[in-house]
């Protein structure tokens, strides 16, 4: 059996956005996700993780799973810091960036949870195949 030898790209930028509000202290998935982003009819690259805060934050966590159809299994965590927003400091913010290429398969959805309750946005960004 021989593997796959031909590049693949895809095809265009993708920008994928939401925003987990709802307590979640689960591992599992279970309780309150959201799903960010659906695989594309080929498949779908995630390149980068980015969190941005709407409002005071407590230290905590946003988790990160990935969604077969029928499992969840969580991918990352990401850690929440305290951060109160004003005119000289910034609302608190996050980027991750996979060390391997996040391919995430036709059928597949990425889903992010809050460990507490406050308005944090996630943007993902990649392409389909």
């Amino acid at each position: 059996m021989s593997a796959n030898t031909t590049p693949r790209f895809t095809d265009g930028g993708r920008v994928w956005p939401g925003q987990v509000t709802t307590a979640n202290a689960n591992l599992d998935g279970t309780g309150a996700v959201v799903t960010v982003v659906t695989a594309g009819a080929n498949g779908s690259l995630i390149e980068l993780i980015r969190l941005k805060a709407t409002v005071t934050t407590t230290g905590g966590m946003v988790r990160v799973f990935i969604h077969d159809g029928t499992n969840f299994r969580l991918y990352h965590e990401i850690p929440v810091t305290a951060a109160t927003p004003s005119a000289t400091v910034a609302a608190y913010s996050a980027e991750y960036l996979p060390t391997t290429p996040l391919v995430l398969p036709t059928g597949y959805t990425l889903r992010f949870s809050t460990a507490n309750s406050e308005a944090i946005n996630v943007v993902c960004s990649g392409g389909d195949y």
